[in-house]
Protein backbone atom coordinates (compact mmCIF):
# COMPACT_ATOMS: atom_id res chain seq x y z
CA UNK A 1 0.00 0.00 0.00
CA UNK A 2 1.12 3.52 -1.13
CA UNK A 3 0.17 5.45 1.53
CA UNK A 4 -1.76 8.90 0.78
CA UNK A 5 1.78 11.35 1.75
CA UNK A 6 -0.38 14.51 2.20
CA UNK A 7 -2.99 13.39 4.08
CA UNK A 8 -0.68 11.10 6.36
CA UNK A 9 0.97 14.16 7.29
CA UNK A 10 -2.07 16.33 8.12
CA UNK A 11 -2.97 13.52 10.86
CA UNK A 12 0.39 13.36 12.15
CA UNK A 13 0.02 16.98 12.40
CA UNK A 14 -3.63 16.55 14.19
CA UNK A 15 -1.88 13.55 16.48
CA UNK A 16 1.02 15.84 17.56
CA UNK A 17 -2.02 18.16 18.52
CA UNK A 18 -3.68 15.32 20.21
CA UNK A 19 -0.37 14.81 22.40
CA UNK A 20 -0.34 18.86 23.20
CA UNK A 21 -3.45 17.60 25.36
CA UNK A 22 -1.03 16.16 28.59
CA UNK A 23 0.06 19.50 28.94
CA UNK A 24 -2.26 22.06 27.45
CA UNK A 25 -6.30 21.81 27.80
CA UNK A 26 -7.63 22.12 24.34
CA UNK A 27 -11.01 21.17 22.64
CA UNK A 28 -10.17 18.67 20.32
CA UNK A 29 -13.71 17.69 19.69
CA UNK A 30 -14.82 19.29 16.63
CA UNK A 31 -11.40 17.97 14.63
CA UNK A 32 -12.62 14.82 16.25
CA UNK A 33 -16.03 14.72 14.64
CA UNK A 34 -14.61 15.89 11.51
CA UNK A 35 -12.41 13.11 11.52
CA UNK A 36 -14.88 10.35 12.29
CA UNK A 37 -17.73 11.57 10.24
CA UNK A 38 -15.95 11.92 7.03
CA UNK A 39 -14.54 8.77 5.42
CA UNK A 40 -11.68 9.96 3.84
CA UNK A 41 -10.35 11.58 7.07
CA UNK A 42 -11.27 8.25 8.72
CA UNK A 43 -9.42 6.39 6.48
CA UNK A 44 -6.20 8.83 6.49
CA UNK A 45 -6.49 8.29 10.34
CA UNK A 46 -6.35 4.17 9.80
CA UNK A 47 -3.43 5.16 7.46
CA UNK A 48 -1.40 6.71 9.85
CA UNK A 49 -2.18 3.70 12.51
CA UNK A 50 -0.43 1.87 9.56
CA UNK A 51 2.80 4.10 8.80
CA UNK A 52 3.30 3.78 12.99
CA UNK A 53 3.19 0.40 13.63
CA UNK A 54 3.98 -1.35 9.79
CA UNK A 55 7.02 -3.64 10.65
CA UNK A 56 10.05 -2.75 8.23
CA UNK A 57 13.02 -4.24 7.38
CA UNK A 58 15.23 -6.24 9.93
CA UNK A 59 17.50 -3.59 11.48
CA UNK A 60 18.94 -3.21 15.61
CA UNK A 61 20.42 -5.19 17.88
CA UNK A 62 18.42 -8.29 17.69
CA UNK A 63 19.55 -9.07 14.06
CA UNK A 64 22.97 -9.31 15.23
CA UNK A 65 22.35 -11.48 18.24
CA UNK A 66 21.80 -14.79 16.27
CA UNK A 67 24.52 -16.73 14.17
CA UNK A 68 23.34 -15.08 10.68
CA UNK A 69 26.21 -11.88 11.19
CA UNK A 70 28.30 -10.49 13.20
CA UNK A 71 28.21 -7.12 15.32
CA UNK A 72 29.05 -6.51 19.29
CA UNK A 73 25.54 -7.22 21.13
CA UNK A 74 25.06 -6.69 24.59
CA UNK A 75 23.55 -9.67 24.10
CA UNK A 76 25.87 -11.83 23.20
CA UNK A 77 28.33 -10.51 26.01
CA UNK A 78 26.37 -11.05 28.71
CA UNK A 79 26.06 -7.27 29.62
CA UNK A 80 22.39 -6.31 29.10
CA UNK A 81 20.70 -4.85 32.27
CA UNK A 82 17.35 -3.20 33.51
CA UNK A 83 17.51 -0.51 31.00
CA UNK A 84 18.88 -2.12 27.96
CA UNK A 85 15.21 -2.95 25.95
CA UNK A 86 13.26 -0.04 26.39
CA UNK A 87 10.39 -0.26 24.19
CA UNK A 88 7.73 -0.43 27.25
CA UNK A 89 7.88 3.57 26.88
CA UNK A 90 7.36 5.87 29.81
CA UNK A 91 4.79 8.34 29.14
CA UNK A 92 2.09 8.57 26.71
CA UNK A 93 3.65 9.65 23.37
CA UNK A 94 3.40 8.55 19.81
CA UNK A 95 7.28 7.45 20.12
CA UNK A 96 6.54 4.62 22.39
CA UNK A 97 4.23 1.85 22.33
CA UNK A 98 1.89 2.77 24.68
CA UNK A 99 1.25 5.96 22.78
CA UNK A 100 0.98 3.72 19.42
CA UNK A 101 -1.82 2.13 21.59
CA UNK A 102 -3.78 4.73 22.54
CA UNK A 103 -3.86 6.25 19.23
CA UNK A 104 -5.41 3.14 18.20
CA UNK A 105 -7.95 3.16 21.54
CA UNK A 106 -8.86 6.43 20.57
CA UNK A 107 -10.46 5.52 16.68
CA UNK A 108 -11.97 2.28 18.54
CA UNK A 109 -14.19 4.62 20.92
CA UNK A 110 -14.59 7.40 18.63
CA UNK A 111 -15.17 5.96 15.08
CA UNK A 112 -18.56 4.11 16.15
CA UNK A 113 -19.86 7.82 17.43
CA UNK A 114 -19.87 8.87 13.72
CA UNK A 115 -22.24 8.60 11.27
CA UNK A 116 -20.19 6.20 8.44
CA UNK A 117 -21.85 3.42 7.49
CA UNK A 118 -21.73 0.22 9.23
CA UNK A 119 -19.67 -1.61 6.47
CA UNK A 120 -17.07 1.44 6.32
CA UNK A 121 -17.14 1.25 10.31
CA UNK A 122 -16.38 -2.88 10.13
CA UNK A 123 -13.65 -2.70 7.76
CA UNK A 124 -11.41 0.47 9.70
CA UNK A 125 -11.89 -1.35 12.36
CA UNK A 126 -10.63 -4.75 11.46
CA UNK A 127 -7.58 -2.80 10.76
CA UNK A 128 -7.15 -1.32 13.50
CA UNK A 129 -7.88 -4.45 16.05
CA UNK A 130 -4.57 -5.65 13.82
CA UNK A 131 -2.46 -3.30 14.97
CA UNK A 132 -3.63 -3.03 18.92
CA UNK A 133 -2.60 -6.75 18.99
CA UNK A 134 0.48 -6.40 17.00
CA UNK A 135 1.52 -3.64 19.33
CA UNK A 136 0.97 -5.83 22.41
CA UNK A 137 2.94 -9.03 20.96
CA UNK A 138 5.92 -6.91 20.50
CA UNK A 139 5.67 -5.46 24.52
CA UNK A 140 4.62 -9.55 25.18
CA UNK A 141 7.62 -11.13 23.32
CA UNK A 142 9.87 -8.60 24.99
CA UNK A 143 8.56 -8.53 28.88
CA UNK A 144 5.85 -10.81 28.97
CA UNK A 145 2.29 -9.59 30.54
CA UNK A 146 2.25 -6.06 30.47
CA UNK A 147 -0.92 -3.76 31.24
CA UNK A 148 -4.06 -4.12 29.07
CA UNK A 149 -5.09 -0.71 28.22
CA UNK A 150 -8.32 -0.96 25.95
CA UNK A 151 -9.59 2.67 26.17
CA UNK A 152 -8.00 6.04 25.69
CA UNK A 153 -6.57 7.13 28.79
CA UNK A 154 -7.32 11.02 30.14
CA UNK A 155 -3.59 11.78 31.22
CA UNK A 156 -4.44 14.89 32.49
CA UNK A 157 -7.85 14.96 34.30
CA UNK A 158 -7.94 10.98 35.07
CA UNK A 159 -7.97 9.26 37.73
CA UNK A 160 -4.30 8.29 38.78
CA UNK A 161 -5.42 5.01 40.01
CA UNK A 162 -6.77 4.39 36.57
CA UNK A 163 -3.21 5.42 34.72
CA UNK A 164 -0.98 3.34 37.17
CA UNK A 165 -2.33 -0.07 35.99
CA UNK A 166 -0.47 -3.17 37.52
CA UNK A 167 0.37 -5.97 34.83
CA UNK A 168 -1.38 -8.46 33.53
CA UNK A 169 -0.60 -11.93 33.84
CA UNK A 170 1.03 -13.22 30.35
CA UNK A 171 -2.09 -15.82 29.56
CA UNK A 172 -4.20 -12.89 29.97
CA UNK A 173 -2.62 -10.52 27.29
CA UNK A 174 -2.25 -13.56 25.22
CA UNK A 175 -6.15 -13.98 25.33
CA UNK A 176 -6.45 -10.44 24.36
CA UNK A 177 -4.23 -10.27 21.28
CA UNK A 178 -6.24 -13.48 20.32
CA UNK A 179 -9.99 -11.78 20.59
CA UNK A 180 -8.34 -8.79 18.46
CA UNK A 181 -7.18 -11.18 15.62
CA UNK A 182 -10.33 -12.72 15.94
CA UNK A 183 -12.51 -9.25 15.25
CA UNK A 184 -10.14 -8.36 12.10
CA UNK A 185 -10.62 -12.03 10.72
CA UNK A 186 -14.34 -11.72 11.10
CA UNK A 187 -14.71 -7.89 9.95
CA UNK A 188 -11.72 -7.99 7.13
CA UNK A 189 -11.88 -9.06 3.43
CA UNK A 190 -9.75 -12.07 2.26
CA UNK A 191 -8.36 -10.07 -0.48
CA UNK A 192 -9.49 -5.94 -1.17
CA UNK A 193 -11.10 -5.26 -4.31
CA UNK A 194 -8.96 -2.67 -5.49
CA UNK A 195 -5.41 -2.47 -6.14
CA UNK A 196 -4.25 1.20 -4.85
CA UNK A 197 -5.41 -0.87 -1.49
CA UNK A 198 -2.56 -3.45 -1.99
CA UNK A 199 -0.72 -3.79 1.63
CA UNK A 200 -4.19 -3.35 3.39
CA UNK A 201 -4.40 -6.34 5.94
CA UNK A 202 -6.82 -8.82 4.89
CA UNK A 203 -8.45 -11.77 7.19
CA UNK A 204 -5.62 -13.80 5.94
CA UNK A 205 -2.95 -11.80 7.32
CA UNK A 206 -4.72 -11.08 10.51
CA UNK A 207 -5.17 -15.54 10.51
CA UNK A 208 -1.51 -15.32 9.88
CA UNK A 209 -0.53 -13.31 12.88
CA UNK A 210 -2.64 -14.92 14.84
CA UNK A 211 -0.37 -18.40 14.30
CA UNK A 212 2.16 -16.78 14.74
CA UNK A 213 1.27 -15.46 18.42
CA UNK A 214 -0.14 -18.79 19.42
CA UNK A 215 3.06 -20.85 18.01
CA UNK A 216 5.13 -18.38 20.33
CA UNK A 217 2.68 -19.50 22.72
CA UNK A 218 3.21 -22.85 22.85
CA UNK A 219 7.12 -22.88 22.47
CA UNK A 220 9.23 -23.42 24.93
CA UNK A 221 9.87 -19.82 26.15
CA UNK A 222 6.69 -19.97 27.04
CA UNK A 223 5.40 -23.10 27.31
CA UNK A 224 8.50 -24.96 29.54
CA UNK A 225 6.21 -27.85 30.44
CA UNK A 226 5.04 -28.99 27.12
CA UNK A 227 1.20 -28.16 27.21
CA UNK A 228 -0.47 -30.06 24.71
CA UNK A 229 -3.29 -27.79 24.41
CA UNK A 230 -1.29 -24.90 23.60
CA UNK A 231 -0.01 -26.44 20.73
CA UNK A 232 -3.63 -27.41 19.76
CA UNK A 233 -4.50 -23.96 19.41
CA UNK A 234 -1.56 -23.02 17.52
CA UNK A 235 -2.21 -25.98 14.97
CA UNK A 236 -5.87 -24.53 14.44
CA UNK A 237 -5.05 -21.37 14.08
CA UNK A 238 -2.30 -22.00 11.77
CA UNK A 239 -4.23 -24.79 9.53
CA UNK A 240 -6.97 -22.03 9.73
CA UNK A 241 -4.56 -19.21 8.46
CA UNK A 242 -3.30 -21.58 5.49
CA UNK A 243 -6.67 -22.22 4.51
CA UNK A 244 -7.91 -18.50 3.89
CA UNK A 245 -4.94 -17.74 2.28
CA UNK A 246 -5.30 -20.53 -0.16
CA UNK A 247 -8.62 -19.97 -0.64
CA UNK A 248 -8.05 -16.10 -1.75
CA UNK A 249 -4.95 -17.17 -3.98
CA UNK A 250 -2.17 -16.84 -1.58
CA UNK A 251 0.43 -19.37 -1.96
CA UNK A 252 3.86 -19.78 -2.37
CA UNK A 253 5.82 -17.68 -4.93
CA UNK A 254 7.18 -20.08 -7.76
CA UNK A 255 10.54 -17.69 -7.84
CA UNK A 256 12.50 -17.84 -4.73
CA UNK A 257 14.91 -15.33 -5.40
CA UNK A 258 13.04 -12.83 -7.60
CA UNK A 259 9.47 -12.97 -5.18
CA UNK A 260 10.77 -9.70 -3.48
CA UNK A 261 10.13 -7.69 -6.49
CA UNK A 262 6.59 -8.51 -7.68
CA UNK A 263 4.52 -6.35 -5.52
CA UNK A 264 0.58 -5.87 -6.39
CA UNK A 265 -0.82 -9.72 -6.18
CA UNK A 266 2.33 -11.47 -4.94
CA UNK A 267 0.62 -14.61 -3.57
CA UNK A 268 3.52 -14.93 -1.08
CA UNK A 269 3.11 -11.79 0.51
CA UNK A 270 0.87 -11.87 3.18
CA UNK A 271 1.80 -8.98 5.71
CA UNK A 272 3.53 -6.12 3.74
CA UNK A 273 4.78 -2.86 4.25
CA UNK A 274 5.11 -0.68 0.88
CA UNK A 275 7.55 1.67 0.14
CA UNK A 276 8.42 3.54 -3.03
CA UNK A 277 10.92 4.38 -5.53
CA UNK A 278 11.39 7.90 -5.51
CA UNK A 279 14.07 11.07 -5.31
CA UNK A 280 11.27 13.49 -4.36
CA UNK A 281 11.04 14.25 -0.74
CA UNK A 282 7.38 14.69 -0.78
CA UNK A 283 6.66 11.20 -1.79
CA UNK A 284 9.57 8.86 -1.18
CA UNK A 285 9.51 6.25 1.43
CA UNK A 286 12.47 4.59 0.40
CA UNK A 287 13.84 1.01 1.66
CA UNK A 288 17.39 1.45 3.14
CA UNK A 289 17.59 -2.68 3.66
CA UNK A 290 19.47 -2.56 -0.17
CA UNK A 291 21.30 0.29 0.05
CA UNK A 292 22.81 -0.89 3.24
CA UNK A 293 23.83 -4.47 2.20
CA UNK A 294 24.84 -5.09 -1.12
CA UNK A 295 28.73 -4.17 -1.68
CA UNK A 296 29.59 0.01 -1.47
CA UNK A 297 30.71 -0.18 -4.27
CA UNK A 298 27.58 -1.04 -6.11
CA UNK A 299 25.72 1.59 -4.51
CA UNK A 300 26.41 4.27 -1.88
CA UNK A 301 26.35 2.51 1.51
CA UNK A 302 26.40 -0.74 1.70
CA UNK A 303 28.36 -3.31 2.93
CA UNK A 304 25.86 -4.19 6.30
CA UNK A 305 24.31 -7.71 6.88
CA UNK A 306 27.34 -9.87 5.93
CA UNK A 307 26.74 -13.50 6.46
CA UNK A 308 28.86 -15.33 8.80
CA UNK A 309 30.70 -18.99 8.02
CA UNK A 310 27.82 -20.75 10.81
CA UNK A 311 24.65 -19.23 7.98
CA UNK A 312 26.87 -20.55 5.30
CA UNK A 313 27.36 -24.14 6.52
CA UNK A 314 23.44 -24.28 7.40
CA UNK A 315 22.44 -24.24 3.79
CA UNK A 316 22.30 -28.01 2.57
CA UNK A 317 23.39 -29.70 -0.34
CA UNK A 318 20.84 -29.92 -3.73
CA UNK A 319 19.85 -32.72 -2.63
CA UNK A 320 18.34 -31.67 0.77
CA UNK A 321 21.21 -33.16 2.81
CA UNK A 322 23.58 -31.36 5.14
CA UNK A 323 26.67 -30.88 4.20
CA UNK A 324 27.90 -33.14 7.28
CA UNK A 325 25.76 -35.69 5.59
CA UNK A 326 27.99 -38.77 4.55
CA UNK A 327 24.60 -40.35 2.65
CA UNK A 328 24.80 -36.80 0.17
CA UNK A 329 24.99 -37.50 -3.50
CA UNK A 330 27.19 -34.49 -3.57
CA UNK A 331 30.02 -34.90 -1.12
CA UNK A 332 31.14 -31.47 0.37
CA UNK A 333 34.70 -29.96 -0.25
CA UNK A 334 35.70 -27.48 1.82
CA UNK A 335 37.07 -25.19 -0.25
CA UNK A 336 34.21 -25.42 -3.15
CA UNK A 337 31.80 -24.78 -0.48
CA UNK A 338 29.87 -23.64 -3.36
CA UNK A 339 29.61 -26.05 -5.46
CA UNK A 340 26.22 -28.20 -5.65
CA UNK A 341 24.16 -26.54 -2.70
CA UNK A 342 20.65 -25.71 -2.00
CA UNK A 343 19.36 -23.46 -4.40
CA UNK A 344 18.55 -20.84 -1.87
CA UNK A 345 21.99 -20.64 -0.97
CA UNK A 346 22.43 -18.84 -3.77
CA UNK A 347 19.79 -16.73 -3.91
CA UNK A 348 21.45 -15.68 -0.22
CA UNK A 349 24.94 -15.49 -0.35
CA UNK A 350 27.44 -13.78 -2.36
CA UNK A 351 31.09 -15.30 -1.93
CA UNK A 352 34.03 -14.65 -3.93
CA UNK A 353 34.25 -15.10 -7.56
CA UNK A 354 30.08 -16.00 -7.46
CA UNK A 355 28.09 -14.57 -10.52
CA UNK A 356 26.09 -11.76 -9.50
CA UNK A 357 23.99 -10.27 -11.90
CA UNK A 358 23.81 -6.99 -10.29
CA UNK A 359 23.44 -3.16 -11.37
CA UNK A 360 21.85 -3.86 -14.46
CA UNK A 361 25.20 -6.18 -15.50
CA UNK A 362 24.05 -9.66 -16.19
CA UNK A 363 27.93 -10.79 -16.38
CA UNK A 364 28.75 -9.19 -13.08
CA UNK A 365 31.38 -11.39 -11.08
CA UNK A 366 31.68 -10.62 -7.30
CA UNK A 367 35.34 -10.71 -5.96
CA UNK A 368 36.03 -10.51 -2.42
CA UNK A 369 39.79 -11.73 -1.76
CA UNK A 370 42.97 -9.94 -0.22
CA UNK A 371 46.14 -10.08 -2.98
CA UNK A 372 48.07 -11.42 0.22
CA UNK A 373 47.77 -11.41 3.51
CA UNK A 374 48.28 -8.31 5.22
CA UNK A 375 46.40 -6.11 2.34
CA UNK A 376 43.54 -3.94 2.73
CA UNK A 377 41.00 -4.55 -0.10
CA UNK A 378 38.55 -2.38 -0.56
CA UNK A 379 36.15 -5.31 -2.05
CA UNK A 380 36.71 -7.63 0.74
CA UNK A 381 34.27 -8.07 3.75
CA UNK A 382 34.50 -8.40 7.23
CA UNK A 383 33.11 -12.17 6.77
CA UNK A 384 33.82 -13.04 3.27
CA UNK A 385 30.76 -13.28 2.15
CA UNK A 386 27.89 -10.48 0.94
CA UNK A 387 24.12 -10.47 1.51
CA UNK A 388 22.41 -10.82 -1.50
CA UNK A 389 18.62 -11.49 -0.74
CA UNK A 390 16.55 -9.19 -1.89
CA UNK A 391 18.43 -7.09 -3.75
CA UNK A 392 17.34 -5.54 -6.55
CA UNK A 393 19.53 -6.91 -9.61
CA UNK A 394 18.13 -3.99 -12.17
CA UNK A 395 18.87 -1.20 -10.33
CA UNK A 396 21.63 1.24 -11.49
CA UNK A 397 23.86 2.13 -8.75
CA UNK A 398 22.99 6.13 -8.50
CA UNK A 399 18.83 4.52 -8.00
CA UNK A 400 20.22 2.38 -5.35
CA UNK A 401 19.51 4.56 -2.44
CA UNK A 402 16.11 5.46 -3.48
CA UNK A 403 15.38 1.59 -3.43
CA UNK A 404 11.52 1.01 -2.72
CA UNK A 405 11.15 -2.91 -2.49
CA UNK A 406 8.42 -3.67 -0.24
CA UNK A 407 8.95 -5.57 3.35
CA UNK A 408 7.17 -9.26 3.50
CA UNK A 409 6.88 -9.47 7.65
CA UNK A 410 4.96 -12.79 7.08
CA UNK A 411 5.09 -14.64 3.69
CA UNK A 412 3.23 -18.12 3.14
CA UNK A 413 5.89 -19.80 3.78
CA UNK A 414 6.17 -19.03 7.38
CA UNK A 415 2.61 -19.85 7.48
CA UNK A 416 3.46 -23.24 6.27
CA UNK A 417 6.62 -23.66 8.35
CA UNK A 418 4.38 -22.14 11.23
CA UNK A 419 1.45 -24.93 10.69
CA UNK A 420 4.56 -27.77 10.39
CA UNK A 421 5.95 -26.91 13.81
CA UNK A 422 2.27 -26.95 15.61
CA UNK A 423 1.86 -30.19 13.58
CA UNK A 424 4.85 -31.25 15.47
CA UNK A 425 3.66 -30.35 18.64
CA UNK A 426 0.62 -32.16 18.28
CA UNK A 427 2.51 -35.13 17.29
CA UNK A 428 0.96 -35.03 13.53
CA UNK A 429 4.16 -35.49 12.05
CA UNK A 430 3.05 -36.77 8.40
CA UNK A 431 1.74 -33.30 8.23
CA UNK A 432 4.71 -31.62 9.29
CA UNK A 433 6.52 -33.75 6.72
CA UNK A 434 4.50 -32.29 3.66
CA UNK A 435 4.73 -28.71 4.52
CA UNK A 436 8.73 -28.76 5.00
CA UNK A 437 7.87 -31.09 1.41
CA UNK A 438 6.37 -27.59 0.07
CA UNK A 439 9.00 -25.35 0.61
CA UNK A 440 11.84 -27.73 -0.44
CA UNK A 441 10.03 -28.07 -3.06
CA UNK A 442 9.72 -24.62 -4.20
CA UNK A 443 13.40 -23.83 -3.18
CA UNK A 444 14.30 -26.51 -6.03
CA UNK A 445 15.87 -29.25 -3.90
CA UNK A 446 15.91 -32.48 -5.70
CA UNK A 447 13.15 -34.73 -4.86
CA UNK A 448 15.18 -38.12 -3.98
CA UNK A 449 13.84 -41.84 -4.55
CA UNK A 450 12.01 -41.65 -1.85
CA UNK A 451 10.50 -38.05 -2.55
CA UNK A 452 11.12 -36.44 0.72
CA UNK A 453 13.68 -33.95 -0.37
CA UNK A 454 16.81 -34.69 1.48
CA UNK A 455 14.27 -34.77 4.72
CA UNK A 456 15.61 -38.17 7.12
CA UNK A 457 12.87 -40.77 7.14
CA UNK A 458 10.54 -41.89 10.42
CA UNK A 459 11.80 -38.64 12.70
CA UNK A 460 10.74 -38.39 15.95
CA UNK A 461 8.93 -35.65 17.39
CA UNK A 462 12.42 -33.64 18.44
CA UNK A 463 13.80 -34.38 15.55
CA UNK A 464 11.38 -33.01 13.33
CA UNK A 465 11.33 -29.93 15.74
CA UNK A 466 15.15 -29.53 14.84
CA UNK A 467 14.34 -30.02 10.99
CA UNK A 468 12.06 -27.04 11.10
CA UNK A 469 14.38 -24.62 12.99
CA UNK A 470 16.85 -25.47 10.94
CA UNK A 471 14.67 -24.95 7.42
CA UNK A 472 13.41 -21.67 9.31
CA UNK A 473 17.28 -21.15 9.40
CA UNK A 474 17.61 -21.04 5.82
CA UNK A 475 14.32 -19.94 4.41
CA UNK A 476 14.21 -17.20 6.92
CA UNK A 477 17.92 -15.96 6.48
CA UNK A 478 18.45 -12.35 7.00
CA UNK A 479 14.56 -11.93 7.35
CA UNK A 480 14.89 -11.17 11.29
CA UNK A 481 13.82 -14.12 12.54
CA UNK A 482 16.17 -15.96 13.75
CA UNK A 483 16.63 -14.23 16.84
CA UNK A 484 12.92 -14.97 18.00
CA UNK A 485 13.52 -18.85 16.99
CA UNK A 486 16.64 -19.41 19.29
CA UNK A 487 14.95 -17.44 21.67
CA UNK A 488 11.48 -18.66 21.71
CA UNK A 489 12.92 -22.44 21.68
CA UNK A 490 15.57 -21.04 24.47
CA UNK A 491 18.54 -22.31 22.53
CA UNK A 492 21.25 -19.72 22.92
CA UNK A 493 22.92 -21.71 25.76
CA UNK A 494 22.94 -25.10 24.40
CA UNK A 495 23.92 -23.81 20.39
CA UNK A 496 25.72 -20.72 20.95
CA UNK A 497 27.30 -20.01 24.23
CA UNK A 498 30.62 -20.26 24.30
CA UNK A 499 31.32 -19.93 20.71
CA UNK A 500 32.25 -17.71 18.14
CA UNK A 501 31.67 -16.41 15.32
CA UNK A 502 33.81 -17.16 11.95
CA UNK A 503 33.90 -15.93 8.44
CA UNK A 504 36.57 -16.06 5.89
CA UNK A 505 39.69 -14.80 4.56
CA UNK A 506 40.26 -15.51 0.75
CA UNK A 507 43.88 -14.49 -0.04
CA UNK A 508 45.41 -14.61 -3.82
CA UNK A 509 47.57 -17.33 -3.76
CA UNK A 510 50.32 -15.66 -6.63
CA UNK A 511 52.57 -18.31 -6.82
CA UNK A 512 50.54 -21.09 -7.15
CA UNK A 513 48.18 -19.34 -9.79
CA UNK A 514 51.64 -18.03 -12.01
CA UNK A 515 50.03 -15.01 -12.82
CA UNK A 516 50.74 -11.74 -11.51
CA UNK A 517 47.89 -10.27 -9.49
CA UNK A 518 47.49 -7.56 -11.74
CA UNK A 519 47.24 -9.88 -15.09
CA UNK A 520 44.76 -11.88 -12.93
CA UNK A 521 42.54 -9.18 -12.66
CA UNK A 522 41.88 -8.51 -16.24
CA UNK A 523 41.39 -12.20 -16.83
CA UNK A 524 39.42 -13.63 -13.91
CA UNK A 525 35.98 -13.10 -14.90
CA UNK A 526 36.56 -16.08 -17.63
CA UNK A 527 38.08 -18.59 -15.06
CA UNK A 528 35.91 -21.53 -14.10
CA UNK A 529 36.37 -21.05 -9.76
CA UNK A 530 33.87 -24.37 -9.61
CA UNK A 531 36.59 -26.09 -10.56
CA UNK A 532 39.34 -23.68 -10.29
CA UNK A 533 39.09 -22.00 -6.92
CA UNK A 534 42.13 -23.38 -4.98
CA UNK A 535 44.62 -22.81 -7.43
CA UNK A 536 43.84 -19.61 -7.28
CA UNK A 537 42.21 -18.96 -3.54
CA UNK A 538 44.24 -19.67 -0.30
CA UNK A 539 41.32 -19.84 2.25
CA UNK A 540 41.58 -19.07 6.03
CA UNK A 541 39.05 -18.91 9.07
CA UNK A 542 38.69 -15.38 10.64
CA UNK A 543 37.04 -14.96 14.36
CA UNK A 544 34.51 -12.33 14.54
CA UNK A 545 33.91 -12.43 17.94
CA UNK A 546 37.12 -11.15 19.14
CA UNK A 547 36.22 -9.18 22.35
CA UNK A 548 34.58 -12.53 24.00
CA UNK A 549 32.45 -15.91 23.18
CA UNK A 550 28.70 -16.09 23.11
CA UNK A 551 27.85 -14.96 26.72
CA UNK A 552 23.62 -15.03 26.58
CA UNK A 553 21.58 -15.30 29.76
CA UNK A 554 18.77 -17.02 30.88
CA UNK A 555 17.19 -13.81 32.48
CA UNK A 556 17.45 -12.29 28.52
CA UNK A 557 14.01 -14.80 27.83
CA UNK A 558 11.99 -12.17 29.25
CA UNK A 559 13.89 -8.77 29.60
CA UNK A 560 13.83 -6.32 32.13
CA UNK A 561 10.91 -3.79 32.59
CA UNK A 562 13.00 -0.50 32.19
CA UNK A 563 13.65 1.32 35.40
CA UNK A 564 12.01 4.29 34.57
CA UNK A 565 8.65 2.63 33.45
CA UNK A 566 8.70 1.66 37.06
CA UNK A 567 9.48 4.57 38.85
CA UNK A 568 6.96 6.33 36.64
CA UNK A 569 4.06 3.44 37.51
CA UNK A 570 4.54 2.34 41.18
CA UNK A 571 1.99 -0.59 40.17
CA UNK A 572 4.45 -2.31 37.44
CA UNK A 573 6.08 -5.11 38.91
CA UNK A 574 9.59 -6.19 37.99
CA UNK A 575 10.18 -9.66 36.25
CA UNK A 576 11.35 -12.46 38.86
CA UNK A 577 14.80 -13.18 37.29
CA UNK A 578 15.16 -9.42 37.36
CA UNK A 579 15.11 -8.60 41.10
CA UNK A 580 11.24 -8.59 40.84
CA UNK A 581 7.61 -10.43 41.94
CA UNK A 582 6.11 -10.70 38.40
CA UNK A 583 5.79 -14.69 36.44
CA UNK A 584 6.11 -13.79 32.84
CA UNK A 585 4.90 -17.74 32.67
CA UNK A 586 1.45 -16.99 34.22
Amino acid sequence: MKYPIILITGLLLWSTGCEDVLTEKRDLSGLNEQVFEDSLLARSYVDYVYEQNLPGWPSGDFIKASDEMPGETKYFDGTVDVNTVTTFGTAISSTNAYGKIRSINQFLQEIENGGLSRNWIDKLKGQVYFFRALRYFELLSLYGGVPLVLTPQDPVGGNKDELFLARNKTSECIAQIVDDLNQSIALLPGQWEESSDWGRITSGAAAAFKGRVLLHWASPQFNPNDEADRWQMAYEANKAAKDILSANGYGLHPDFQNMWFEEVGNPEAVLITGYNTSANDQQKKNAGYDNSTRPSYLGTDGGSNQPTKQIVDAFPMKDGKKITDPSSAYPYDETFFFNNRDPRFYATIAYNGSQWPINGDQGYRLWTYYEEETSVEPEATQTGFYARKAIDPDLAAGDVQYAGTDWMEIRYAEVLLNLAESACGINQLGEAYAELIEIRKRAGIEPGSDALYGLKPNMTREEMFQAILEERQVEFAFEGKRFWDLRRHKLFEGLLNGTVRTGVKDIYDEASAGIPSDEFEKVRDEIDMQAQYATYFNTEEVVLDTKYEINWQPAYYFFAIPQDAIDNNPNLAQNQDWGGTFDPLQ
